[in-house]
């Protein structure tokens, strides 16, 4: 049976949908949806094929809006979105994660929540918020969000979040207790004997490689790494980039030694592309050695950035790979990087990138 392939897009002014059939040579634009709400993530659930997006604002509030006919139509909930009273209310919801038949959100200030009835309801997994050390988070230049979410495929009770800047936790029992897990992780912006914390560490995107061996990538602010144990430990895989900073990074579907990444070119430097020439980076090796792929992508004057949630694969062979712009351009790869094509322009600025394969 013939595919259709829609990139889901998170924008500044509401959601957008891409459409194509597996060729994906020519694309069509829809929307904008969600009433040009603030999106901050939308993401599919491939098991029922419903359409969640992640917005709000200090304005609109917290919401998780929902489409189960591929975005023809909307309709939203902040049902359960809150905090105990005299907490600091949610302003917005950041990520968002089907497994397992549930769907969990990371919301601003940092904490998760979790919804068994498809996004009309939620709850508050408030072990996250019980743990010692959440006195001591402090936000990152977005504010104090939990932008991560990770859900083992193969056990529903092994979560890991990312939170800026708080660094990477994990729970194996479903969110009752949670721990730090940020060991080999370093923080560039503490004192120099301080440089390796139990947490504090400000993940920038955290994501977990295909086969069920327990791989995760991090893109930090203070560089590259990988980890082979969940996330007891963490090596440094940066030697080979331009940069050690970034923020997005993507898995291949299929090949755990495949990863995606876009660097920038420095924290206090402009974060844009390094010498204002756009690349994906691409290692076939999990991050012993990294190429550039730069086909198709513009070679001067690329002063843009791409956000942390706004770089996808696809599920087809070959894989797909798509990035958003923080200048409203979309760009797409049907080679696993080997080539570009600039596929929409003029978007508002592109929060984040997700994909949803079904038979056409």
């Amino acid at each position: 049976m013939s595919k259709k392939v829609m990139v889901l897009l998170g924008t500044k002014k509401g959601a957008f949908i891409l459409e194509s059939d597996a060729a994906r040579a020519d694309w069509r634009l829809r929307g904008p949806y969600c009433e040009t709400w603030p999106m901050n993530h939308v993401a599919a659930d491939p098991a029922t094929g419903a359409i969640y997006g992640a917005g709000g604002n200090e304005w609109f509030g917290p919401a998780v809006w929902k489409s189960t006919d591929h975005g023809e139509s909307w309709s939203h909930s902040s049902q359960g979105l809150a905090y105990e009273p005299g907490q600091e209310p949610i302003s917005t919801v950041w990520s968002l994660a089907a497994a397992h038949g549930r769907l969990y959100a990371g919301v601003q200030p940092a904490g998760l929540f979790v919804s068994d009835d498809g996004g009309e309801s939620w709850s508050h997994i408030d072990g996250l918020q019980k743990h010692p050390s959440r006195p001591e988070w402090n936000p990152g230049g977005a504010g104090l969000i939990l932008h991560s979410l990770v859900v083992d495929p193969q056990d529903a009770k092994r979560i890991w979040v990312g939170i800026s800047s708080a660094g990477v936790f994990h729970t194996q029992d479903g969110g009752e207790t949670w721990e730090p897990r940020n060991t080999g992780v370093r923080c560039d912006y503490f004192p120099e004997d301080q440089r390796y914390p139990e947490f504090g560490q400000c993940v920038h995107c955290l994501v977990m490689a295909p086969g069920g061996s327990g791989r995760l990538y991090q893109q930090n602010h203070c560089g590259m790494y990988r980890s082979d144990d969940g996330g007891r430990s963490w090596d440094s895989i940066e030697a080979g980039l331009p940069s050690s900073f970034g923020f997005p990074a993507a898995t291949h579907p299929r090949d755990p030694e495949t990863l995606f990444l876009v660097p920038l070119n420095g924290d206090i430097a402009g974060r844009y592309m390094p010498d204002a020439k756009a690349a994906v980076w691409r290692t076939r090796d999990g991050g012993a050695s990294w190429s550039d792929q730069r086909q198709g992508l513009p070679q001067q004057n690329a002063f843009f950035n791409v956000l942390r949630q706004a770089m996808a694969v696809d599920a087809l062979e070959p894989a797909g790979v798509y990035f958003g712009t923080g200048s409203g351009e979309v760009y797409a790869s049907a080679d696993e990087g080997g080539s570009f094509t600039r596929i929409a322009e003029h978007l508002p600025t592109i929060s984040s990138v997700e994909t949803l394969v079904v038979d056409a």
